[in-house]
């Protein structure tokens, strides 16, 4: 630790070993270059001690240390190493010392029910598992007496032992491993991580990223129409690591030489605001529900988000009130989208030159779209027809996606590959428009688009017009079965404190006409506590629909002004 930086530097150069035929398409190249030309730059993590920070130098020992702990437990390559972590260094440190050993990473989402852990842990042969000390009692919990958990192993993220499982302290895992370690020459293909999607009906789908598919993602990202790290930036992933790498951001952050700061676990907001003021954040990102705390939080508190550049959103589309709210905090609020199938970034909307000059409000409709597809990839927009939807801002259909790190399938599921792939192309799902300057807009999800009277009705767009309103905290619109109509849309409401529900209902219609046909207007406004969220933190439609809403909501409840066929 008192050595300087130039003896680090020389302790550590060496020849890396070129792929062969000339590639090296791996992770480990990232890291060589943060550790060699920035062995320095912190890295901060918010733990259950508190706070912990070390060096690139340190964490370039560190991953040596449990790349060698992980031989000597056995693991070797193609063995599928998992994680069931918040965000954290000692997390942080998986993501390099199991790929570039020639294991895989299997980061697994601790949220799911214990029915989908026990068939994704068993899917994926997982031979490891890391656990943080708060999630054990979780992980042991879809562990006890489960068949798919034989032969497994554990290790707990800090060091004491475990209170529920039969797990090694981690600092005594890697304790004593030498801080060097002979790195293998791997193959670009070989597997290096593993996620699996959230899906909210069947099992869990396993997607697989290679080294190739995650050099290419991180190289694109660093572009500047991708979300570019600097070695004088602080990244903070508030989205979960265990969510597609954390939209790939330690990769990038890493490549770029960043500072990395990491949340730890069940972060409120003021602890991200905490971390933004005492660590200098300057680009942070996570789901919509996150931001809508920080700003409600900033409410009564006194944030200093000074050094705040840019905060990535995606998951979900962010209102577009929220945008203009980080406009006026001078951040810039940047939608970007992607699919655990994608490793996970599809697009960012970055304005193009043309526009970024344009008036204020026309800025704020491209930046509120999910806009430009990034470097590297290809799209195309299908209707139901088969054809190929033109590119005028209103014509409907399925976003189809291909490139270097997008998956072709899904592990051991021909069936469901089947369905979601076809010739090369990812079918994603998304009904998006296409306008003329090729912004991507997600006009929902094919299974939440409301289908009434013939016509379609975008959810999401009216979730964001309500979520507008000063008086609503969250909403959330779903379709409702309905004699005539097939469908009709209901919207849930969580109201803002003190509001008045009954001059908010009438506010949020009176709102609505302005902007939208007198069929798209809620049938009916509900107001409920909470938005039930998934497993990643994004409005769970399923939840709503089978918890809160029936037919009787709609049942003779539409006037004929609303009718879609009357509308003129």
């Amino acid at each position: 630790m008192a050595c300087s930086s130039v003896a680090r530097m020389k302790l550590r150069f060496f020849v890396y070993p070129s792929m062969p035929g000339g590639t090296d398409q791996t992770l480990r190249p990232f890291l060589w270059r943060a550790a060699n030309l920035y062995p320095d730059t912190e890295i901060v993590s918010r733990t259950h001690q508190g706070i912990d920070r070390y060096t690139y130098a340190d964490y370039d020992d560190r991953t040596a240390q449990l790349a060698n702990a992980l031989d000597e437990h056995g693991i070797v390559e193609g063995d599928r190493v998992a994680t069931f972590c918040w965000n954290h260094h000692r997390h942080f440190e998986t993501y390099f010392a199991v790929p570039t050993i020639g294991a895989q990473l299997h980061t697994i989402n601790p949220l799911l029910p214990d029915e989908h852990i026990q068939y994704i842990v068993d899917n994926a042969e997982d031979q490891l598992i890391f656990v943080d000390p708060s999630l054990e009692p979780k992980l042991a919990s879809a562990a006890a007496d489960a068949p798919e958990f034989e032969g497994v192993d554990f290790v707990i993220m800090g060091d004491a032992e475990g209170e529920h499982l039969d797990a090694t302290p981690y600092e005594s895992f890697i304790d004593g491993q030498p801080t060097d370690y002979d790195w293998p020459v791997l193959d670009e293909d070989q597997p290096a991580g593993m996620c699996y999607t959230s899906g909210t009906t069947g099992n869990p789908k396993g997607v697989e990223y290679t080294h190739k598919m995650l050099w290419s993602h991180t190289m694109a990202t660093l572009t500047p129409q991708g979300i570019p790290m600097d070695d004088d930036d602080v990244v903070m992933p508030v989205v979960p690591m265990f969510h597609v790498n954390a939209w790939g951001m330690p990769f990038t952050a890493t490549a770029g030489g960043a500072k990395h700061v990491y949340p730890g676990p069940s972060p409120d907001p003021a602890d991200i605001a905490g971390l933004i003021e005492d660590e200098g954040v300057t680009i942070t990102a996570g789901v919509p529900t996150v931001w809508l705390g920080l700003m409600d939080y900033m409410e009564d508190h006194d944030v200093d988000l000074s050094t705040l550049d840019r905060v990535i959103v995606g998951g979900s589309a962010a209102p577009e009130a929220m945008i203009r709210w980080f406009d006026d905090h001078d951040v810039e609020l940047l939608h970007a989208w992607g699919m655990t199938e994608m490793s996970p970034i599809g697009s960012v909307a970055h304005l193009k030159h043309d526009i970024a000059g344009a008036d204020y409000d026309t800025q704020i409709d491209h930046r509120s779209k999910q806009g430009l597809m990034v470097p590297g990839l290809e799209f195309r927009v299908i209707d139901d027809d088969g054809e190929e939807v033109a590119w005028n801002g209103e014509d409907f259909g399925e976003l189809w996606v291909r490139g270097p790190w997008v998956t072709t399938e899904y592990f051991m599921r021909p069936e469901a590959t089947e369905e979601d792939f076809e010739d090369g192309w990812l079918k994603t799902g998304d009904v998006v428009t296409v306008d003329e300057e090729g912004y991507i807009k997600i006009v929902d999800r094919e299974k939440d688009v409301i289908k009434s009277g013939g016509e379609w009705i975008s959810s999401v767009e009216l979730e964001n017009a309500i979520m507008a309103h000063d008086d609503v905290a969250e909403a959330a619109v779903v379709g409702v079965p309905h004699e005539k109509w097939q469908e009709r849309p209901v919207a849930f409401v969580v109201p803002g404190e003190g509001a008045d529900e009954d001059a908010l209902r009438e506010g949020i219609m009176d709102m609505l006409r302005e902007d939208y046909p007198k069929w798209w207007l809620p049938d009916s406004i509900e107001y409920i506590d909470e938005i039930p969220k998934t497993a990643t933190g994004k409005f769970s439609k399923k939840d709503i629909r089978d918890e809160y809403s029936d037919q009787s909501l709609v049942e003779g409840s539409v006037p004929e002004e609303a009718a879609p066929e009357s509308d003129d």
